[in-house]
């Protein structure tokens, strides 16, 4: 089972200057996705800074990103925790929600043994009716979900795919080989057509964020086999995609939808602004990129 092939968008959550969600902002973002080529919506993660907002508020993140989005593409929710009790609750209350997919980061700051992370997935999967994507990101957890881990959780029936950030092409390629049946995302923006190459069928992007159409086309050219397309897209836009990282993500990619006129607002701290030599390069990278401002 395959939740999407393509560009799976690691969306933002647009706030106003008072730090509430921007929800009719929210819409226009949603709809822009759909009219862009967006194969799915991941809400919730990361890149939306779902680590500072209350449960209520990320709950009815979710639920308005699948009203607006009414099955028109899959919508995937963050529900990771390091507490599993939390995890394991909340993915059931986002599942009620009618979201196609979970995406659930590895326990963080705990870490984990082997046994324990095994339970924590194992427990979250059988208590919902819904498919899981793993999230391994172990710069930002501190743990690398080992391959014979993987291949034990690919057991269960609804974990069928990994998002896989940790950056390491080779353990990469092991996933591949060993478990087969884990569908694979690449995490990292700046390494998709190497995954791609060993058999992912797609990203879940922060830079698609911006430049929705181009990542799409990027997946879709490769897996279609017009290879050089796809090569020659990564290659082109790395350099943008190494901009959009000059800090800890969502700080820049916020910042360039506000300087390309998308209003989705500040980030929540502890996540500040950036330091102005950064945000000069990051804009000017963007106008030599000729990134197309918000209409």
């Amino acid at each position: 089972m395959t939740l999407f092939t393509g560009s799976g968008v690691a969306i933002i959550t647009p706030f106003t200057n008072s730090m509430e969600v921007n929800y009719p902002k929210l819409k226009e973002l949603l709809e822009f996705h759909v009219e862009n080529n967006t194969d799915a919506i991941v809400i919730n993660g990361t890149t939306g800074e779902s680590a500072t907002m209350t449960d209520e508020e990320s709950l009815d993140v979710i639920r308005f990103t699948v009203d607006v989005i009414n099955n028109r593409i899959p919508v995937i929710a963050g529900t990771g925790s390091n507490d599993t009790r939390h995890a394991l609750e909340f993915s059931i209350a986002a599942t009620k929600l009618g979201v196609d997919g979970l995406l659930i980061v590895t326990p963080y700051y705990n870490k984990g043994n082997e046994n324990g992370i095994y339970n924590h997935y194992k427990s979250i999967a059988e208590a919902v009716d819904c498919p899981i994507i793993l999230y391994n990101v172990p710069s930002r957890t501190g743990v690398n979900l080992s391959i014979p881990l993987l291949k034990k959780l690919a057991e269960i029936d609804n974990i069928i795919a990994i998002k896989e950030a940790s950056g390491n092409i080779s353990y990469a390629a092991e996933i591949a080989r060993v478990v087969p049946s884990l569908t694979i995302y690449s995490g990292n923006d700046d390494m998709v057509i190497p995954l791609l190459s060993l058999g992912a069928r797609g990203v879940i992007s922060v830079s698609a964020n911006i430049i929705p159409k181009i990542t799409h086309e990027m997946v879709i050219s490769f897996l279609n086999s017009d290879i050089n397309k796809g090569m020659r897209l990564q290659l082109d836009y790395n350099g943008l995609v190494n901009a959009l990282f000059i800090e800890t993500n969502p700080i820049p990619i916020k910042d360039a939808m506000n300087f390309l006129g998308y209003e989705v607002g500040p980030c929540r701290l502890p996540l500040g602004e950036m330091f102005e030599e950064n945000k000069l390069t990051l804009h000017k990278i963007l106008n030599e990129y000729g990134v197309e401002k918000w209409i």
